[in-house]
């Protein structure tokens, strides 16, 4: 069995609504091994995004302990967090937030312009990340020039060309034709196959979380039991 790279205890998530707190995540006990490709799944407002914004670094617990990729997220400063995310963390949603006037290649090097690569190396990097995605012909292309289903596939580049140990994806097919999202589905079983990434993708979709190792479902705030 690979050891966990996602480990949450007793983990809570409060906002505040007005003056009314709403508690979004409500004691989540959730154990991810390293190299699992996971789909959640559950209705709108169960608290999905929530919880993958949590393993991202991208908000805290309001209690419960958090740890991810051997880093306990608590202990960190917000410099801290910033850091473990750009070494650890590849970003893919539903929307593929690619900058227009920029090429695919650029678009994929953007995350990596304030890492210590040297220029060439960054060239390196991003040439290899559109190759392993299948866009090395269209590098000089820009976003209005690719379909939406490119689009995508530049979007996961860039979320790999800093080799992160995670990749968590929202709705990475909602805005995909079907034959699009087949292909970024089977984009991700190559990365998390050929290349050992962890996947944690939330989708309202059956047939995406179809492809994924395990599945697990939420409902207020909580993780059913299977």
């Amino acid at each position: 069995m690979a050891d966990p790279i996602v480990e949450l205890r007793a983990v809570e998530k409060t906002f505040t609504r007005g003056r009314q707190p709403v508690k979004v995540l409500d004691g989540l006990d959730l154990t991810v091994e390293a190299g699992s490709f996971e789909a959640l799944m559950g209705p709108s407002g169960s608290g999905k995004s929530t919880l993958l914004n949590l393993i991202a670094g991208l908000d805290r617990p309001t209690a419960g302990t958090l740890r991810v990729a051997g880093e306990d997220l608590g202990r960190l400063s917000e410099g801290g967090l910033a850091d473990w995310r750009a070494r650890n963390i590849g970003f893919v949603f539903q929307a593929f937030n690619l900058i227009p006037v920029l090429t695919a290649a650029q678009n994929v090097e953007l995350p990596l312009v304030l890492s210590p690569l040297s220029t060439a190396q960054r060239k390196q990097h991003v040439a290899t990340a559109l190759r392993i995605v299948g866009l090395a012909d269209r590098m000089d292309h820009l976003p209005r020039q690719l379909s939406g289903g490119q689009e995508q596939r530049v979007a996961i580049a860039r979320a790999i060309a800093t080799d992160p140990k995670i990749i968590v994806a929202d709705e990475p097919t909602g805005d995909l034709d079907r034959h699009s999202a087949e292909e970024i589905l089977g984009l991700f079983a190559k990365l998390n196959d050929e290349l050992g990434k962890t996947i944690f993708m939330v989708t309202h979709d059956p047939l995406a979380a179809e492809r994924a190792k395990v599945v697990r479902r939420m409902d207020k705030g909580k993780l059913l039991v299977a």
